[in-house]
């Protein structure tokens, strides 16, 4: 009589598809694979109107600190100008461009916190878009205060130091290069994007 090994069929059910010679598939292990799931599900999942609104947010105010700093620190030293000693020696124009700085530092400054303000009256209206939009706008016009506040501390500085017209001169290429980094260079860049896209 022969004898079956009861325990014959339990080895061969553990064993699994390997033991029949068979390989795991590429298939398989990609569909266990938590990158794979990830990249699947990003490609069946896009971005929302609502988390690109989030995302925008996020941005706006990762750009807001370091304007704001840039600003604070700026404002800062201006104000303190008032009370050197040489401060009194200064002509009327010298006062002039002063002034102006100040009230445009002060300016900038407003237009960079104003997003802060506006969020906290807003939260919890959602009114996310609109605050987003505001925000930008502010953003914008707070970049070109703060561009030209550096402008008038650079003439106030150099007028000093500098004699005749050397110091406008300076200036004003100071002020251009500004204005292809800060403005040029992005609609450049924006608008070869554009044509990339149309292509």
């Amino acid at each position: 009589m022969a004898v079956t090994d009861p325990a014959a069929p339990a080895r061969q059910d553990a064993s699994g598809p390997t033991a029949t010679g068979g390989a795991a598939r590429p298939e398989d292990s990609r569909a266990t694979d938590p990158a794979h799931r990830g990249a699947g599900a990003q490609a069946e999942d896009p971005e929302g109107p609502r988390e690109r609104m989030n995302r925008r947010w996020n941005e706006l105010l990762q750009e807001t600190r370091v304007a704001q700093t840039g600003v604070q620190i700026l404002f800062g030293f201006l104000l303190s100008v008032a009370f050197t000693a040489g401060f009194r020696e200064l002509g009327t124009i010298d006062r002039t461009i002063y002034v102006t700085t100040v009230v445009l530092g002060a300016a900038a400054t407003g237009s960079l916190i104003a997003p802060v303000s506006i969020h906290r009256f807003l939260a919890g209206q959602s009114m996310k878009d609109e605050l987003v939009e505001t925000a930008h706008k502010l953003m914008m016009f707070g970049m070109v205060l703060l561009a030209l506040t550096i402008g008038s501390t650079l003439l106030l500085i150099l007028r000093v130091v500098l004699p005749g017209i050397v110091a406008e001169v300076l200036v004003a290429g100071v002020m251009l290069y500004f204005g292809v980094c800060w403005y040029a260079l992005p609609l450049w860049l924006r608008r070869r994007a554009s044509r990339d896209e149309k292509a």
